[in-house]
């Protein structure tokens, strides 16, 4: 039986984050119950995610979910395909939202939910990944406790020198972090993002959900 987005069964949101070395898991249901996992699995993601999916679910079975999330990159290419076919195929099968998020907004949205003061007013932070052949991907956000994050800078890839020219004549105070290392847990990012669409009203058809590789563009 396909599952009710509307009952109240259907209560949870999954997300995934494959577009690095590490797997992340994570699963909230809206009202406090959160929790997340993150597995080192380098090449062997494609043969161990869905082992590893199927015991993270429980005791939550698919027809507790009322969408998915997933990590779109930039990232690594192969980790990216696989989480993104990995999450149409679920929301396609389950007839569910899904919901594409940016690694770098998720690491944004981490970096400031760890911050030790709460963000009182908007902030703006630059994120910093790095890429291939003296390569970066960028990308500017505005945080703010109300409206959650807003891209001022899209998603994009540049060499480092250009990316540098970019943030020298950026008009507005920014925080600079850099996506460099560990960034699976950042799955939670991708949750949170998600859930701020979800209660907005937003249901992505899974069809619109398209990776972010950095090189070439991607249609449906």
């Amino acid at each position: 039986m396909t599952p009710d987005p509307s009952s109240s069964a259907a209560q949870y949101g999954l997300s995934l984050h494959t577009s690095t070395p590490e797997l992340g898991l994570a699963l909230g249901n809206f009202a406090g119950d959160r929790r997340h996992q993150v597995w080192s699995l380098d090449r062997g993601l494609s043969t161990h995610l869905h082992h590893y999916l199927g015991e993270f679910m429980a005791p939550q079975t698919w027809s507790d979910l009322a969408f998915i999330a997933v990590a779109r990159g930039p990232g690594g290419f192969t980790g990216t395909r696989i989480g993104m076919v990995t999450a149409r195929t679920l929301a396609q099968q389950l007839e569910i939202p899904l919901f594409a998020i940016s690694s770098l907004a998720a690491y944004a949205w981490i970096s400031v939910s760890q911050q030790s003061q709460p963000v009182l007013e908007p902030q703006v932070i630059a994120v910093q990944m790095p890429a291939q052949r003296g390569e970066v991907y960028g990308a500017i956000y505005q945080v703010g406790s109300e409206t959650g994050l807003t891209p001022l800078l899209a998603d994009t890839i540049q060499p480092l020198a250009n990316w540098e020219a970019t943030l020298a004549s950026w008009p507005t105070a920014y925080e600079l972090v850099k996506a460099e290392g560990g960034l699976g847990s950042s799955v939670l990012g991708v949750l949170a993002l998600a859930e701020q669409h979800w209660h907005r009203g937003e249901r992505s058809h899974w069809s619109e959900a398209l990776p972010f590789y950095g090189q070439h563009p991607v249609t449906k």
